[in-house]
């Protein structure tokens, strides 16, 4: 494991050299004013003054500092200072904030002019080098006589320094053996201590002796070229670095090395890191500043770029390579953390831990290469706030996550009230929270380029219209937060009035209630998502007077085109509040008889009794026949023959009756006594005698069902025979056999 967290340390080291080296080089390398130091050879030539003006002159932004400077000079006031950062924020017609999309195109528009000015004077002084006369022969033995002593110092120094390297190794050596021979903590710390004062000596030493040989022996005694002196210092630095490196990993001395590390790992990490460190403080340090003076400034510009490209390559590569092992190695350290936020944190970080090392890598280059006199602060400072920012943003999102996963748990007493609010919640609060995480998403990436100098997030909010842009987006999410909140009061409200469980005054909710307020559930629906996004275009600034015009022609228009949709509305409107039929009824409509299943503003669907679903419009109703108001009766009629006495036939059926009502199940359904109408009809095969049972609504063919059934049963006791019509059959005979004989049986009735 520990193996793993020093993968992820040189890491941040091979961050801080890269850091180091472009700061170092190429803040010496895009400095033109500055003159040569003493001694130099090839001092750089000056601008020209007349190029200089006519520059000015060319630049509109630079040409309007100039007059607004000799305005306050003619007033008497000091010339404001001149800021070469400072991007063009205002019209310089109207005086007004410029836009961010105009200052975006001002910035890329510079940035390409300066980079095809800087191509264009590289080529004019690489065409400008006069050949000819460094081809000279006296220039040639200077020149000669110059590389001789400087590779003379180089010499010295390496020589010197492999020298002393080796006896340093060898102290190695000796150290490394005691370390294992003696395991304890106390001389392990001052075995390794003493390995890496010994390393450092034999940098300085060999440091001492490049600086003697530049001295004494390379050039005129006594007197060092800038040259020497870069390369000496360069060394230095350079070779310290190293030491730093040599001491925390040991690559070939694991004895001495502090961390728990592999010798083939070691060796790994310290082969890039020195690298890498090579390439940016030698290049940067010592072969852009000669390249500087000796031949131009944009061609120094221009290897101080490809060294700092270069060493970007390298990083990028050696996080690239070391992509999964890091990964596995943070999960690993994430699944044993037992605090959740450290345990997310690491999960996060390992899918994600070379996406944000490549960008601090980028970012570190953009900044060296465009600011390069200010990077090091700039860089030190924008680093803080970055980790503060990202931990900040990192701490909110995962706790947004956190809430998102929980979800809304609501009260028992709420849930039981409204038992679809809690899910109403659930399902639009995760979508209010992400748009909370994107938000600030959003705002943690303006505040790293902000930090690191690429936007001014002050002036975009305060001038740069960022402040219009954050009131509407402020206004918008109020009003969709508001229209959302409403929503679900009067959802909620139509809810609690529905719920036949809410104790106190509300009752169970009676079918025409249930059927009003779901049409005004969805009306109301309609009219606020209307009424949001016309208030909605009307802050983003679209005028919303034509498209009320607009609707209302639309709306004429497909009235006049559409009138049987008008007439089926208006109808259904009035159905619904003659309290005509309701869900559940058992009605007649439009010649179809069934139990209405759906009904809504404009159709009423119903299910016959054979399971047949019909889709009736209003506009087709001529009247309604309601089964389900206030109670029912079931009606029968039933016949004895003529030879019945009526008043027994009466009283068989009110026996009947009575045991209908002593069946507890059929009992409840019945309102009233037994209504005997008495006879109705005297007809061909008997007399009709009518009663009525009084019921509660749509309960009258069960209880219908059950009487008939009991009326036979009585009257099939009492010898009461229900008259019904009877055939005789005969069979013919020969005429002088006599009349046809009839078959035994009943006679007709």
């Amino acid at each position: 494991m520990l193996q793993r967290f020093l993968q992820a340390f040189g890491a941040f080291l091979l961050l801080v050299l890269l850091g180091v080296g472009i700061l170092s080089g190429t803040a010496v390398a895009q400095q033109p004013g500055s003159a040569a130091p003493a001694g130099d050879t090839a001092p750089a030539a000056e601008e020209d003054p007349y190029d200089s003006l006519l520059r000015l002159l060319e630049d509109e932004s630079l040409r309007e500092r100039l007059v607004e400077d000799l305005r306050r000079l003619q007033e008497g006031a000091p010339a404001a200072e001149p800021d070469v950062h400072e991007a063009p924020l205002l019209n310089a017609e109207a005086g007004e904030p410029l836009s961010l999309s105009r200052r975006i195109a001002h910035f890329t528009r510079d940035a390409a002019e300066s980079a095809f000015d800087w191509i264009e004077e590289l080529f004019e002084e690489i065409q400008n080098l006069e050949i000819a006369a460094a081809a000279d022969p006296e220039n040639l033995r200077v020149l000669g006589l110059f590389a001789l002593g400087l590779a003379a110092t180089i010499a010295g120094t390496l020589v010197s320094y492999l020298l002393l390297l080796r006896a340093a190794r060898r102290a190695y050596a000796g150290l490394a053996e005691r370390a294992t021979a003696h395991p304890g903590l106390a001389l392990r710390v001052a075995t390794v201590a003493l390995a890496g004062v010994v390393d450092a000596a034999a940098v300085v030493g060999a440091w001492l002796i490049g600086y003697l040989t530049a001295l004494f022996v390379a050039g005129e005694t006594g007197d060092m070229e800038t040259h020497h002196a870069l390369f000496l210092n360069s060394f230095l630095m350079i070779e310290l670095v190293k030491v730093l490196l040599r001491f925390i990993l040991a690559p070939r001395f694991g004895a001495l090395r502090p961390l728990p590390l592999g010798d083939e790992d070691a060796a790994y990490w310290y082969a890039w890191l020195s690298r890498i460190a090579s390439v940016l403080g030698y290049g940067q340090l010592f072969l852009v500043p000669v390249v500087h003076y000796d031949l131009s400034v944009a061609a120094g510009h221009t290897l101080a770029l490809v060294i700092a490209a270069t060493a970007l390559l390298m990083a990028i590569v050696l996080v690239l390579q070391n992509r999964k092992p890091i990964q596995r190695w943070l999960e690993q350290r994430g699944e044993r953390s037992r605090i959740p936020f450290v345990h997310s944190l690491l999960l996060l970080l390992a899918r994600g831990w070379h996406i944000v090392t490549i960008a601090y890598l980028v970012m570190l280059f953009l900044v060296s290469v465009l600011q390069p006199e200010h990077a090091l602060p700039l860089i030190l400072a924008a680093t803080a706030k970055s980790l503060v920012a990202v931990l900040l943003g990192t701490m909110v999102s995962m706790a947004l996550s956190r809430a998102m996963a929980i979800g809304v748990r609501l009260p028992e007493e709420t849930r039981r009230n409204l038992p679809m609010l809690q899910q109403r919640l659930n399902a639009y609060v995760p979508g209010v929270l992400r748009i909370v995480q994107l938000v600030v998403l959003i705002t943690v990436f303006l505040y790293l380029l902000h930090a690191w100098g690429l936007f001014d997030l002050v002036h975009w909010v305060t001038e740069g219209g960022g402040s219009d842009l954050l009131s509407l987006a402020f206004t918008l999410a109020l009003l969709s937060l508001g229209a959302l909140v409403l929503w679900l009061a009067v959802s909620s409200w139509i809810e609690h009035r529905l719920n036949p469980d809410v104790s106190g005054p509300y009752h169970e909710p009676s079918a025409r209630e249930r059927t009003l307020l779901s049409i005004f559930r969805n009306a109301f629906t309609v009219a606020l998502s209307v009424m949001t996004v016309m208030i909605a275009l009307s802050e983003i600034g679209i005028d919303i007077g034509p498209l009320l015009a607009g609707a209302g022609v639309l709306g004429l228009a497909i009235g006049f085109g559409a009138q049987s949709i008008v007439q089926d509305v208006i109808t259904g409107i009035f159905i619904q509040l003659e309290n005509a039929l309701n869900v559940g009824d058992v009605v007649t409509v439009a010649g179809l008889t069934g139990t209405v299943e759906k009904l809504t503003i404009r159709s009423v669907g119903i299910r016959d009794l054979h399971g047949t679903y019909h889709l009736i419009s209003f506009s087709q109703v001529g009247h309604v026949s309601n089964f389900m108001r206030g109670f029912s009766f079931h009606v029968g009629e039933y016949r004895i023959p003529y030879r019945e006495d009526v008043d027994t036939a009466i009283e068989r059926l009110q026996d009947a009756f009575e045991e209908l009502r002593n069946d507890p199940e059929i009992a409840r359904n019945i309102v009233d006594d037994l209504e005997i109408s008495g006879v109705i009809a005297l007809g061909e095969l008997g007399v009709d005698v009518r009663v009525r049972i009084k019921t509660l609504p749509g309960l009258q063919w069960g209880v219908g069902r059950a009487y008939n059934k009991l009326v036979k049963k009585h009257f099939q006791a009492a010898g009461i025979q229900i008259p019904s019509r009877h055939l005789t059959l005969y069979f013919g005979n020969e005429k002088e056999e006599g009349p046809p004989r009839p078959l035994p049986g009943p006679a007709a009735g």
